[in-house]
């Protein structure tokens, strides 16, 4: 007897279609499972057999093949036990129902329960879109496929469970969510701006840089503050947009970092990887690639403390990220493309021990280490950034003073505004703020008066700019204009912007 039942693979971020076709013939008792399937699914054999026997059910003892088709597509993980186990059921002649329309996936454990299974978002998502009516997914699981509009989810605790709907026997209820996706509350921040004692100028510039996307470089002595500000940054960034949201829900539950009582990640997401990290786990990579720092901070901040401790090649590959907004890892079987749109935030010492060109502590760095030092980053890293702040020292006074400054969500006030303005300009394309801008839009956006002119060209001769710099200075002051309520850039936020060029400490 022949059974087929559809579940579903995960390819880098997007669904495949996977038929789980079961046979059972005459011959010596055995289970074999074909179709590239890797340990995880090899090894549902035991998981299916215990779980059909402890749930009441009969194992047939004859023989037993399941084949994963397409045979040329790896399969890995353990979501395939379900439809295998519901596959010997559907073959042997234990359920009688029509499974043609129905995609299954979950985790079996050995007394029949159905586990969480990863990648769920874009599982219901591929089953949309191929036309599926229903979807059977681990209770737990089932508000996050439910994000996806227009598709019955049915959450199964059990196999048993499962297989008494299929009969009938018991009543097959659609997942109904509590309240819609769009009125869940705005996510709380842990730290606030208005608790950064001093640096009011970093503060400017991280919210230029919140309002914008644009990258950020702060160096300052130890203990200035560094990255208390760049932790608060989080709550000073706009609120994510549906679309937004389901895009880096989709990493998440690919990568198996969903939380289970979060379907759907509302707030930006803020990764600050340690600078042990390898070049693989921060751009993605392995045998079969899986999302790196990068594309887990996809729509947020990536945040790089002690920049310069990391290695030059981990760095150094993140340059075409920085640019293309996504990153592309080629391997022997296949390429795949992971989204990488993040504002990078970085900060660093001006030297070894932290205190080059600081006015109250000598610095005991030799000049040639401190060279050696600022230069772990390269001139083309350096040029991708946008806003290179210092961060000095904070007073006595600023410190012991009870006043607290500008609260996050005045500063974010501003930061929405700015934002709803670019998503206005660029209504009639894919980008969502000004760090996006090409060549094309910023000749069209960012036109500057005379005025602006003699200034750039001044700047560009005395800074020594590239055609990179000269248009992301450009960007800035167009960012910069945003955040005034400006249509045209004027000069006073071209000079604020060339204030953010990186200077030599040297």
């Amino acid at each position: 007897m022949l059974a087929k039942v559809f579940s579903c693979a995960v390819i880098g971020l997007e669904g495949a279609i996977i038929q789980v076709e079961v046979d059972i013939s005459r011959g010596l008792p055995s289970f074999t499972i074909v179709g590239l399937p890797d340990t995880a699914v090899q090894e549902s054999r035991e998981r299916v057999r215990a779980a059909i026997k402890n749930s009441g059910l009969a194992f047939p003892g004859t023989r037993l093949t399941v084949n994963l088709a397409p045979a040329d597509l790896r399969k890995e993980g353990p979501a395939y036990d379900l439809p295998i186990a519901l596959g010997i059921l559907l073959a042997n002649d234990q359920l009688w129902a029509d499974v043609s329309s129905y995609l299954f996936v979950g985790e079996l454990s050995l007394d029949g329960t159905v586990r969480h299974t990863d990648g769920i978002l874009p599982m219901a998502s591929v089953a949309k879109d191929q036309g599926f009516k229903r979807v059977f997914v681990p209770a737990t699981d089932a508000p996050e496929a439910s994000l996806i509009q227009g598709l019955e989810v049915v959450p199964v605790e059990s196999l048993g469970q499962l297989a008494m709907q299929l009969q009938g026997l018991e009543e097959m209820t659609p997942y109904q969510p509590d309240s819609d996706i769009e009125d869940e509350p705005a996510p709380e921040y842990v730290t606030d701006m208005a608790h950064v004692k001093g640096q009011e100028h970093v503060k400017r510039a991280l919210e230029v840089a919140a309002a914008g996307g644009h990258n950020v470089l702060m160096t300052g002595p130890p203990g200035a503050g560094k990255t208390l500000t760049a932790r608060a940054m989080p709550s000073i960034l706009p609120s994510m947009t549906i679309e937004e949201a389901l895009d880096v829900t989709k990493i998440y539950s690919v990568s198996g970092l969903l939380p289970p009582e979060t379907p759907l990640i509302r707030h930006r997401p803020f990764r600050a990887p340690h600078h042990t990290i390898s070049h693989a786990g921060l751009v993605g990579g392995g045998q079969w690639p899986r999302p790196g720092e990068i594309s887990l901070a996809h729509h947020g901040i990536l945040f790089l403390d002690e920049v310069p401790e990391f290695g030059t090649r981990v760095l150094e590959v993140m340059r075409q990220p920085m640019e293309d907004k996504v990153v592309t890892i080629s391997r022997a079987q296949g390429t795949l493309t992971f989204p990488a749109n993040f504002t990078l935030v970085a900060a660093m010492n001006p030297c070894p021990c932290g205190y080059f060109g600081d006015p109250t502590r000598e610095c005991t760095c030799p000049l040639s280490m401190v060279s050696r030092y600022q230069k772990r980053l390269s001139g083309p890293l350096l040029d991708r950034i946008d806003i290179h702040i210092d961060v000095p020292r904070v007073d006595y006074e600023k410190l012991t003073d009870e006043r607290l400054g500008e609260p996050s969500e005045t500063i974010r006030a501003r930061v929405e505004k700015a934002r709803r303005n670019q998503r206005q300009r660029f209504a009639n394309g894919k980008l969502t703020c000004n760090a996006d801008m090409g060549p094309a839009e910023v000749r069209e956006y960012c036109q500057i008066d005379d005025a602006g002119r003699s200034l750039l060209r001044a700047a560009m001769e005395q800074l020594q700019m590239s055609a990179r710099a000269f248009h992301r200075v450009l960007k800035l002051g167009r960012t910069i204009a945003d955040l005034a309520g400006s249509e045209a850039i004027e000069t006073a936020h071209l000079a604020e912007a060339l204030q953010y060029r990186p200077r030599t400490h040297m």
